[in-house]
């Protein structure tokens, strides 16, 4: 028997049950989605801090103002190593990489003060 969720008036929560809770596949889709937009705002914000325009961080990586403006968009996906690399060195910077364990879902514990048996 499947047990019952506790209703709940979280929009969010609302959300990822709707359309992600039990969709693997949508749920990678949302952690490249996550991915991407974090590449991108820190790139953004590393320009911005240098007082770059996208034209003249373009002219020290080597490549065009519309492939920084690809970069720096969330919905960009196609973020290669090498491309982060000339950047971050264009940056005075490096890139630091981690694998990080994938959450799995837990179990909620029930709310109030019921007694499990």
């Amino acid at each position: 028997m499947v047990p019952k969720r506790e209703p709940t008036t979280d929009a969010l929560e609302i959300l990822h049950r709707r359309f992600y809770e039990g969709r693997p596949q949508r749920l990678a889709a949302l952690e490249r989605a996550r991915l991407s937009l974090e590449i991108g705002a820190q790139i953004y914000e590393l320009r911005m801090r240098a007082k770059l325009s996208q034209r003249q961080l373009a002219k020290l990586v080597g490549t065009t103002a519309s492939v920084i403006c690809r970069l720096e968009d969330a919905d960009y996906s196609g973020h290669s190593l090498s491309m982060l690399h000339r950047i971050a060195s264009a940056l005075a910077s490096r890139i630091e990489l981690r694998f990080v364990p994938v959450r799995k879902a837990k179990a909620r514990k029930p709310r109030g003060n019921k007694a499990v048996a």
